[in-house]
């Protein structure tokens, strides 16, 4: 079996700062990508940023700024979000790099000469927000579903790609590609409802990748955008390709579930193995978006808060549904999950583990985490639940410290269980809390590793752990 482990977020346009949503994907990501870093897998992990769509060159515009410039800024802070998340990607594209079109066009050559695009005339609705044309049914109210913004009419000679041609092929592939099944069911049904051929070119726009033996056309953002997925591996591409999981949200389903695999059909490459749509975060129930201007900002977040407690907040959320999220979420699972369960867990046994060192004893019967469930959870893609496990398991020390009573009783055997079971829970928290899985590790004194998951606790030397999290 192949060892390897590739999986991609979206890139995010860089028409404003980076917003929460931003920071769920790339936290969700990066837990998963550690989870099988933990299982020995040899994980590549891919982040970045749009810098070629028109939207960035309008937001450019409207700041007054020239659009390299204002570009470089945006981008700025997409990286240092990455860096204050503790995000440990393998690599952060940037697809204004000249590496990447080079890619974008040896792709589009391919498909040209599979006779996958033609050229021919196009009137649509267009919207500015999405960089995309939309039917009349596919708008809400007239508006955009996604923006809530009337798109503009706009006609023009252009190139198209031939997305009919993989309708059956699409129909057979999705249902094993999309997570969720609803988010499956949602393309799968517009597919068999109509499928027409895409767009894929913009005529005399002066931003982005030129179209191929075309001067006068400039590369569909969303073609040029897909591609990051095989330019961002630069040399590594025969080692990594096929992705195993691309994570992106609900927004952009379409574009990852139908576009995506059909140009890499067209092209002859392997197909990636599965697509993770997420929800939204929302405010009060309402979309968090910067075209909305309804956003929390992550940066802030993280120089007044933990940069554990942000991840945690964010991980606690649901994958799939829509989620509020909020400073007082933040805030009451630092207080009440955190500083009291975990935190205090962690204090109350490394205080007594230094007063009565720890004696050895046989842990195979109790104390003992599901590992089955948080396996199944992390393969379904359900973080929240694996979280849940592990909180549970959290809570259970928690209750047989309560029951045990060794600071009464200095019984060193049942400090040894509840530490040995909280080695156990930390290893398993490592992907979501990697600050915190270190210091406990340091104070117990186990590395951090499937191995040690396996093996009992060491007996060292351990002194009482500094405040974890403290109360906001």
């Amino acid at each position: 079996m192949k060892n390897t482990f590739y999986i991609t977020t979206a890139i995010d346009y860089v028409n404003a700062k980076p917003h929460c949503g931003h920071a769920f994907e790339k936290t969700l990501a990066d837990a998963i990508a550690r989870w099988h870093r933990l299982q020995g897998k040899d994980v590549f992990f891919l982040t970045g940023v749009d810098e070629n769509a028109q939207k960035n060159v309008q937001a450019a515009e409207k700041a007054k700024m020239p659009v390299k410039e204002f570009i470089d800024k945006n981008t700025s802070l997409f990286i240092q979000l990455c860096k204050k998340l503790n995000i440990s990607h393998s690599e952060f594209i940037r697809t204004t790099a000249k590496e990447h079109a080079i890619i974008v066009n040896k792709i589009l050559k391919k498909i040209i000469d599979r006779g996958d695009i033609y050229k021919g005339n196009y009137e649509g609705l267009y919207c500015i927000g999405c960089e995309t044309y939309y039917t009349e049914k596919d708008l809400v109210n007239g508006k955009c579903p996604e923006h809530n913004k009337e798109p503009e009419l706009r006609k023009e000679e252009a190139y198209f790609f031939k997305l009919s041609k993989y309708k059956k092929e699409l129909l057979d592939i999705i249902p094993k590609y999309v997570v969720p099944e609803s988010k499956a069911h949602e393309v799968l049904a517009r597919i068999k409802e109509e499928l027409n051929d895409i767009c894929i070119s913009r005529k005399g726009a002066k931003w982005g990748i030129d179209f191929p033996n075309d001067k006068n056309y400039k590369i569909w953002v969303w073609i040029d955008a897909l591609i990051n997925y095989i330019s961002g591996l630069k040399d590594k591409e025969s080692k990594y390709w096929p992705a195993q999981l691309h994570v992106v949200g609900k927004g952009i389903n379409w574009f990852h579930s139908v576009i995506w695999p059909a140009l890499l059909l067209s092209a002859d490459y392997k197909l990636p193995e599965k697509l993770l749509v997420h929800g939204y975060f929302t405010i009060n129930g309402q979309k968090m978006s910067k075209s909305l201007g309804n956003t929390l900002d992550p940066l802030e977040l993280l120089d007044k808060y933990q940069t554990d407690a942000i991840r945690y907040s964010l991980l606690r959320n649901s994958v799939f549904e829509d989620s509020d999220y909020s400073e007082e979420i933040i805030i009451e699972r630092n207080n009440n999950e955190l500083a009291n369960k975990l935190g205090n867990l962690v204090s109350r046994l490394s205080t007594l583990a230094e007063k009565y060192p720890l004696e050895k004893t046989n842990t195979k019967s109790s104390l003992k985490i599901n590992l089955k469930n948080m396996e199944k959870h992390m393969q379904s893609l359900e973080l929240d639940k694996a979280l849940q496990e592990i909180f549970s398991f959290i809570d259970s020390i928690n209750t047989y410290l309560q029951e045990n009573k060794p600071w009464e009783t200095h019984d060193s055997q049942a400090l040894y269980k509840a530490s040995n079971a909280l080695k156990d829970a930390t290893i398993l928290l490592s992907p979501f809390l990697p600050e915190t899985a270190e210091k406990i590790s340091r104070v117990f004194n186990f590395e951090i590793s499937l191995k040690s998951l396996e093996e009992p606790l060491k007996i060292g030397k351990i002194k009482k752990s500094d405040i974890l999290f403290k109360k906001i």
